[in-house]
């Protein structure tokens, strides 16, 4: 075959699950319609829990410096989330045309293939591989691979030639952006709402302000149509009263607020992530980082199915843990849509949402649901407060001095914290050590949770697996093992103390 896993679409989800699934050494192709990236951003930064996915595989350095913004808004109405321990808005002013050429950079770095240029036209699933076919600067081609993984987008091709049900609601209105330059224009971060509709304006720098107008008389349409700068500009007039049609428009664009998402991530050979399996308002950097986080969820797994380690029902797993992560998203901006985008019928609940936000239990709820930080996953029996949940960024010392959680992930290998110095947890650990990496380490005593913790199995996505604050039973761990990650091995490489 051509490739182990064929990814259609080279946007920050293809693409960070092309070096997901290197580091798990499956061969990859990504094939992308487009030639050269546009350089066009609808997105200008990412979520606290994609920030921690970048940190863990070392990518964080690769974006330069990050402006962690502490307050953020659910629906317009403004609030602080530190709030919550660990959490954030995010990082702010950053383009998503940046965060693509990290990922490039990254992938290419994994040895991906990479080829722009190839469009998908059509695709045949056969019984042990997936066959497609591609328009190419040298004419039409067939590439096979075991699996097919979609990221091309909310219009995903992949997703309609598979057939995949994709159930929701249809737009109601049509919102333009655009990055103008030469006009001056106020500020209107959060947005300002008009007789006639919305608007916002922030500034980007060197003399660009990028703009959202929300006209309420503008019905739903689709999700790809054009639009020009004079619909735009007359947007705004109607609305503001300010003619901004001298101005220099660097790109322009569409979306709507339609709120779909699929039935299945998975049929057979074929799988979705990004947009490409859901759809909605674009709310706080919520999109790119929920493919991101679909693309880190499914990399690891798909891996170990190509390699043949991949224990009975790995792959379902990624179903089951993000349908339900892009569920509780297409929910939270729904309703962020509501009352960000909503007409004068909603100021009474963007009055009481105002009273409710001031209380720090809501404050918390709301973060975490935005940011991805109460992301828990359903990974077994146990009780402990960890356990189905990501392994916190925090700084632990071992023989060799301190080291970080992130920066024991950085391989893309699974991690088991002996936290205790315990022999026996190591000795029945060994026989994954191809896969596994053990580290006897202890925390900080400023860390409660993880000072009465003896020891954590932790995925490769950072998601805890299995989890212990009394004498580990090594029973217990092996079946934790063979769960995750498959029949035991013989390797004796990988352990750390």
């Amino acid at each position: 075959m051509d490739a182990d896993v064929i990814i259609v679409g080279a946007g920050p989800t293809g693409l960070m699950l092309a070096g997901e699934l290197r580091l798990g050494g499956a061969h990859v192709v990504v094939v992308e319609r487009l030639e050269q990236p546009t350089g066009q951003s609808r997105g200008l930064g990412f979520t606290a829990r994609a920030m921690e996915v970048f940190e863990q595989r070392g990518l964080l350095p690769w974006f330069g410096d990050l402006e962690k913004a502490p307050m953020g808004h659910f629906g317009g109405v403004q609030f602080d989330y530190t709030v919550l321990q660990d959490a954030h808005f995010g990082a702010r002013g950053v383009p998503q045309s940046h965060t693509e050429d990290v990922l490039e950079r990254w992938a290419i770095s994994l040895e991906a293939d990479i080829r722009r240029g190839w469009e998908f036209l059509e695709l045949d699933e056969k019984g042990d591989h997936v066959e497609i076919t591609v328009a190419t600067p040298q004419g039409v081609q067939r590439l096979t691979a075991a699996y097919l993984v979609g990221c091309g987008g909310g219009s995903s091709p992949v997703r309609r030639a598979a057939g995949f049900s994709f159930p929701g609601t249809d737009a109601t209105r049509t919102m333009y952006l655009a990055d103008v330059a030469g006009c001056d224009l106020r500020p209107r971060f959060l947005g300002e709402r008009l007789p006639g509709g919305m608007v916002m304006a922030a500034p980007l720098g060197d003399g660009v302000d990028r703009i959202i107008v929300v006209p309420d008389v503008e019905p739903g349409r689709e999700r790809e149509r054009s639009v020009s700068f004079t619909e735009v500009a007359d947007a705004w007039q109607d609305i503001t009263g300010e003619d901004i049609s001298a101005g220099t428009a660097h790109w322009v664009s569409s979306f709507t607020d339609a709120t779909r998402q699929v039935t299945e991530y998975r049929r057979g050979r074929i799988l979705l992530a990004g947009d490409a399996a859901h759809v909605h308002l674009p709310a706080g950097g919520q999109g790119l980082s929920t493919g991101v986080q679909d693309a880190a969820n499914l990399g690891w797994k798909l891996a170990a199915e190509v390699r043949g380690r991949a224990p009975i029902g790995l792959l379902d797993t990624y179903h089951s843990e993000r349908h339900a992560a892009g569920a509780r998203l297409l929910m939270n901006t729904h309703a962020q849509g509501m009352l960000f985008v909503g007409g004068p019928e909603m100021s009474p609940l963007r009055e009481l949402m105002g009273e409710l936000i001031q209380y720090d239990d809501v404050k918390r709820h709301l973060s975490g649901l935005v940011s991805g930080l109460d992301v828990r996953y359903d990974v077994g029996e146990g009780t402990h407060p960890l356990l189905g949940r990501r392994l916190p960024p925090r700084t632990l010392t071992g023989a060799e001095g301190p080291v970080t959680t992130m920066e024991l992930l950085h391989p893309g290998r699974g991690v088991l914290l002996d936290l205790a110095d315990d022999p026996a947890l190591r000795e029945a650990a060994a026989p994954w050590q191809d896969r596994v990496t053990t580290v006897t380490v202890r925390p900080q005593d400023t860390e409660p949770v993880l000072t009465a913790t003896t020891a954590l199995l932790v995925r490769p996505d950072g998601y805890i697996a299995w989890a212990t604050g009394t004498t580990p039973d090594a029973a217990e761990l092996r079946t934790a093992l063979h769960r995750w990650f498959g029949e035991a091995g013989d390797s004796t490489s990988g352990s750390t103390a």
